[in-house]
């Protein structure tokens, strides 16, 4: 049977209107985040609808499959005397299956790339790659339980066990469960998915489409099908949960791929690419914030200061010479003397007392013209009454030690540091 005679006789024509509307819907619901949040990134603006679409994909290429190939079964079509393999009659079959489980999966991360104006990158096709091929997987697996089970039973049967172990496996444990079901998490800014991420669904996926393959193959025994299907897809199943059964609840990610742009030296001030166009005035208000500190006798000479919005959901710490901020995010809201400030109170200890701590770290902020700031912060931290007073009482402080000469403020300082960790451990 030709492609397009089996796709004017098959199902795939009038699941298609139904499957595509479900795929729009899913897309619309899923957004949760204006795409502006992406700041152009490829790799996390295709990443973003896949995340709501697999399961609905893999679902629709298993159920498919399976009708169709019980279509063909009860047509006794595989007792006729064969013109062409079984494999090449099962492709014709499949390939308007996988085509419209393929549009589920490109559909929505094209639009993306659309409405941001955005070119596809070489590192925001793995996912698709990855989704592709598992559509594949499933659509092989669907096929070969439709030859075996009627179509009425076997198409929504596929279809519901598909959506329900692929779609639930974010929900359970272990973690190593959803590293191969094929449902991948989206991702941040900076983001790609590590290659070895990919590989383990496509290896459990693909492993066991294989396998059931094999049973097709034309063997001269017919004993050694099932015993090297058994082999091919137990052995590359364990291969996938060998990679990923200590993995923890995010996928093995590559951080920092986010191209950048530098200004000066001594600091020199780094912000992504997208972002950078504020990057002139970011260093020009964190050289001014530091001259500040530095005159009161705060001894910060960083070197350089990078944006952390590239590092995605993993957290790298700032050291004395290397300031990790989320400069973006300050550059819109107009807070970068703030961050700077922040990162200038560095305290020798892991937990701190309260109320020196955030002397400390008000008196620097009020240095740096940004008290209002760090007051805003202090109220959303302790809204109770008593949080209220206590801040009244380190505002009340700070006020005074700021009227005295900068060697006193100095001196205070150290000691509001030595104070904050005073009874915590280091």
């Amino acid at each position: 049977m030709k492609i397009a005679t089996s796709l004017r006789s098959g199902g795939v024509l009038w699941a298609a209107p139904f499957v595509l509307l479900l795929m729009l819907f899913y897309y619309n619901a899923g957004e949760a985040h204006p795409l502006s949040e992406f700041h152009g990134w490829a790799p996390a603006l295709v990443a973003s609808p896949m995340m709501m679409l697999y399961a609905i994909a893999y679902s629709v290429a298993a159920s498919l499959a399976a009708w169709e190939s019980g279509r063909m079964s009860a047509s006794g079509m595989w007792q006729l005397a064969p013109s062409r393999s079984r494999f090449r009659v099962a492709a014709n079959i499949l390939t308007p299956v996988i085509l419209l489980s393929w549009a589920v999966l490109l559909i929505p991360p094209a639009i993306n790339l659309i409405r941001e104006q955005t070119w596809p990158t070489i590192d925001s096709l793995r996912l698709p790659v990855m989704a592709m091929f598992l559509a594949v997987a499933h659509a092989v697996i669907g096929f070969a339980v439709g030859l075996r089970v009627p179509r009425l039973f076997a198409a929504p049967i596929v279809a519901i066990m598909t959506f329900v172990l692929v779609a639930f496996t974010r929900a359970i444990h272990p973690y190593w469960i959803r590293h191969v079901s094929g449902q991948y998490a989206d991702l941040s800014f900076g983001e790609v998915p590590g290659l070895s991420s990919i590989a383990a669904p496509m290896l459990f996926g693909g492993g066991l489409a294989v396998g059931i393959a094999v049973l097709w193959a034309p063997l001269r025994y017919r004993w050694v099908r099932p015993l090297l299907g058994c082999l091919v897809a137990v052995g590359c199943m364990s291969g996938a949960y060998s990679i990923t059964h200590d993995w923890g609840h995010d996928p093995s990610l590559v951080t920092g791929q986010a191209p950048v742009e530098c200004r000066g030296q001594a600091p020199k001030v780094c912000m992504p690419q997208a972002t950078a166009s504020a990057l002139t005035d970011v260093r020009s208000e964190s050289l001014s914030a530091l001259t500040a500190l530095r005159a009161r006798g705060l001894q910060v000479s960083p070197t350089l200061i990078t944006d952390r919005i590239s590092d995605g959901r993993g957290y790298r710490g700032s050291t004395n010479a290397t300031w990790r901020l989320p400069l973006t995010a300050a550059a819109a809201k107009g807070t970068i003397r703030y961050q700077i400030a922040m990162a200038a109170v560095r305290f020798p200890c892991t937990r701190v007392n309260t109320a020196p701590a955030q002397a400390a770290q008000l008196w620097a902020a009020s240095i740096v013209g940004a008290d209002k700031d760090y007051v805003q912060r202090m109220a959303g931290e302790l809204p109770s009454r008593d949080g209220a007073k206590a801040n009244q009482q380190v505002q009340y402080a700070v006020k005074q030690i700021l009227t005295k000469p900068a060697a006193d403020q100095s001196a205070w300082y150290e000691k509001a540091v030595t104070a904050a960790c005073s009874r915590s451990g280091t």
